[in-house]
């Protein structure tokens, strides 16, 4: 199935028999999808979301669902708070939150504490106006994300009823420890961000080649249906059109490493329209910044990106200048 706007609507769609997906348009920042396996008296969940309401609403539109068959695996895909900031309405007696080793080591990084300050005090100014449209949406007070109770590194297996869930950890790549969840029996495959369907990607570990290969893979396992970690279902053409844009991209980066150019300024010569190409319609272009940046630190080991503040002012310029293209 190729990604379908028509069928993009927010809530629960079934994908197979016991495997259901949330979506959440339009995809854009924070506005992430999860899923929900139910199997013999039990639930995965693959994600939650960015804050507790949005997580709350999901879990009430499970309700149906979960009532007889409750919660009990949490398997998180990376570490960003728009997939694991809800995890504390899921805690409880023996319910278990998987996530690859590098990605809980990631969790601590930017607490939701860190964003809710980083809100209030948003400055006046392009950043701030960004901050506001990135992540106004969102409210991070009283968010405390419970710990990982277990850990894996390379690949894992889950068995939920007579149900095999295969865990692959692709990271670093999109984050530090990227992980895939694939339902081989229903031919089911949770990307988390890994793949962004219409909207841009952004690449804050690298390096490009382990995501290069993550979409690889994603054709090898050839499944059915794929959900992506933002943006509407699709299937192993999504993954091609993601693998192509990382290709492109580095291919761009390349020659102007070599030359010594400025990543900021090589990031806005990039023309994502050339050759007819349809990434200059995707969203929130301005995370090609991050990309450039974490692609030269690749080709590049001397070169020491910018902190997080000065990647996210570069978006926020860059964000005032181009606008906001519409998927």
């Amino acid at each position: 199935m190729q990604s379908s706007e028509s069928s993009y609507r927010r809530g629960l769609v079934e994908v197979a028999d016991g495997v259901h997906a949330y979506l959440q348009p339009d995809g854009s920042w924070g506005w992430s999808n999860a899923g929900l396996m139910v199997a013999d008296g039990e639930s995965l969940l693959v994600d939650t979301l960015f804050d507790l309401r949005l997580t709350a609403e999901m879990l009430e539109a499970m309700t149906p669902l979960i009532q007889t068959d409750p919660i009990g695996t949490v398997v998180n895909t990376h570490a960003n708070g728009d997939h694991c900031y809800g995890n504390q309405l899921v805690d409880g007696p023996g319910v278990r939150f998987v996530a690859s080793e590098a990605a809980t080591k990631e969790m601590d990084e930017v607490p939701p504490a860190l964003l809710a300050a980083v809100m209030d005090s948003a400055p006046e100014g392009p950043l701030g106006t960004w901050l506001t449209h990135a992540f106004g949406p969102f409210a991070f007070d009283g968010i405390e994300v419970p710990p990982v109770t277990d850990t894996f590194s390379g690949r894992a297996s889950l068995t939920m009823g007579d149900r095999q869930v295969d865990l692959y950890e692709v990271g670093p790549a999109h984050t530090g420890g990227d992980v895939m969840v694939h339902l081989p029996d229903a031919g089911i495959l949770f990307t988390g961000d890994i793949l962004f369907i219409g909207g841009t990607p952004i690449m804050w570990a690298g390096p490009s080649s382990n995501w290069i290969a993550a979409c690889n893979l994603i054709a090898t396992l050839a499944p059915e249906v794929v959900i992506p970690g933002h943006g509407p279902l699709t299937d192993v053409a999504g993954a091609g059109e993601v693998g192509e844009y990382l290709r492109f991209v580095r291919a761009e980066v390349e020659p102007r490493v070599k030359a010594g150019q400025d990543p900021v300024a090589a990031a806005r010569e990039i023309d994502l329209m050339v050759h007819g190409t349809k990434f200059g319609a995707w969203t929130d272009r301005e995370r090609l910044i991050v990309t450039v940046h974490a692609m030269w630190r690749e080709m590049d080991p001397t070169y020491v990106p910018p902190d997080i503040v000065g990647l996210l002012s570069a978006m926020a310029e860059d964000f005032a200048r181009i606008g906001r293209p519409t998927a």
